[in-house]
């Protein structure tokens, strides 16, 4: 093999498949030593080196220096050629995978080549990646040909290849999206703090900025709100809530929770659980529909948020002291003090340190202790059986109340030659519809539609 033609192979290499030309030598170095082992045998001793200035070959074989005629002779140009090349691929996926695996997280564009049972195949130039359904925006509808920004989420090594996993879901595609539109993130002067999504529905982001000139929450919105909505067309019309950051949980908590108004926030540093007051005609919109604004605040701040009113959590308090003053070892002075530290029911009481249930205790003993948390285990464990089957039977209650109307429907259509207890029947109907429209007219409209709407979409996260 000529010097200068090796040189010109590496470089070539090198340029086309972006390889470092030592890794395209010690290649070819090996294919060249494993084509000799083939000429010779296993058993031989083999050395082959390649100068990395001039191209020559130099080749020893039982401490014997081979000459460029006898490596050319000897040793089997196709098989080199062929273990030559499998080491370039090798070496081409080794650099791919190096240079996606550098662009974990971050945003890229391609185009969506194929799409097929749900995964699409989008094209990033050199290299063919995977967004599984399960990594779309829910409700989005993909294309053909189209044009589509996602973040890498996972690369992999399959073989030869290399496996790019792309995602529309993670919360690294709002973040590079904010960096993108907005330039005072990238410039530093604004920074993302926190994000808590739940894609295709809403995202809420915490924002804060280090010059006292610039409005984090007015620079993200942008004029007439342009920035923001070049995010939400890219997300699908995904809703993005952007929150002014705080080191003060009494601050940050209450932002989390807007559009909401909040009275109070207490906060159980013990537990990490932050119950917030608010006004009746608040408790719908804090804890938002199917409880999503309640959760996306606790993911926000990481803290548990516990959304009530302040008669609820008056009979709450005044529950938890009775509870608590029943357990044996437990008095009214302790079990007012543990609900001042945040403890409300058995479960929390289970879960307590022992030296701090000690200290409140004024030097309760090591027995007393466990004594205590015993009964409160034994409680919180009953608790939960209770809650259980109630739930059990609420489910068995809806289920029956489900197919009432399909029985109802069907026996209308079979002529009953029960003529009596049908018109009975439809007598106590008539005199049920009674009672209802004068209950309806005793309600007045307000209170009704707001009853309705409280129905429809509040869920605490107590009864998640």
């Amino acid at each position: 093999m000529n010097p200068s033609e090796v040189l010109r192979i590496v470089d070539a290499i090198h340029r086309d498949k972006n390889i470092d030309k030592s890794i395209v030598f010690d290649g070819i170095e090996a294919a060249l030593m494993s084509a000799a082992r083939k000429h010779y045998g296993e058993d031989h001793e083999i050395i082959i080196e390649i100068n990395r200035e001039t191209g020559q070959i130099k080749g020893i074989h039982d401490g014997n220096i081979m000459t460029p005629e006898d490596i050319a002779e000897r040793i089997g140009a196709q098989t080199a050629k062929q273990v030559m090349i499998q080491k370039i691929r090798e070496a081409e996926r080794d650099a791919l995978y190096d240079e996606y695996e550098e662009l974990r997280d971050q945003m890229v564009t391609g185009v969506i080549q194929r799409y097929d049972g749900g995964a699409a195949t989008v094209s990033l130039g050199n290299i063919e990646a995977i967004l599984p359904r399960g990594e779309q925006i829910p409700g989005e509808t993909l294309h053909a040909n189209e044009r589509v920004r996602a973040v890498i989420c996972d690369v992999r090594k399959v073989g030869s290849r290399v496996k790019v996993i792309l995602s529309r879901t993670r919360h690294h595609l709002v973040s590079r999206l904010f960096e993108q539109e907005i330039p005072e993130i990238t410039d530093g002067v604004i920074q993302i703090r926190a994000i808590a999504r739940e894609p295709g529905y809403r995202t809420k982001i915490a924002v804060s900025s280090s010059d006292q000139r610039v409005d984090s929450v007015g620079a993200c919105v942008g004029v007439r709100g342009n920035r923001i909505k070049n995010i939400v067309d890219e997300l699908a019309g995904e809703r993005i809530d952007i929150v002014r950051y705080s080191d003060d949980m009494q601050v940050l908590i209450p932002n989390a929770l807007q559009p909401a108004e909040v009275e109070e926030v207490i906060l159980c540093q013990m537990f990490g659980r932050a119950i917030v007051l608010v006004r009746e005609d608040q408790l719908s919109l804090a804890i938002g529909r199917r409880g999503q604004n309640v959760r996306l605040a606790s993911k926000l701040c990481v803290w548990d948020i516990e959304i009530m009113t302040r008669d609820e959590l008056d009979e709450q308090i005044e529950q938890a002291v009775m509870g608590f003053s029943e357990l044996d070892g437990v008095d009214d002075e302790l079990a007012e003090k543990l609900v001042g530290e945040g403890f409300l029911s058995y479960g929390d009481l289970s879960v307590i340190e022992p030296d701090a249930l000690s200290e409140m205790g004024g030097g309760l003993t090591e027995e007393q202790v466990d004594h205590i948390v015993e009964q409160a285990e034994a409680k919180a464990e009953q608790a939960e059986k209770i809650a259980s089957e109630q739930k059990r039977l609420q489910r068995e209650r809806d289920r029956r109340e489900a197919a009432e109307p399909e029985a109802a429907t069907v026996e209308e259509d079979v002529e009953s030659p029960l003529v009596d207890e049908t018109t009975e029947g439809v007598e106590e109907e008539a005199a049920a519809d009674d009672e209802l429209a004068e209950d309806d007219e005793a309600l007045p409209v307000g209170d009704a539609d707001e009853a309705s709407a409280e129905e429809g979409e509040t869920e605490t996260p107590r009864d998640q």
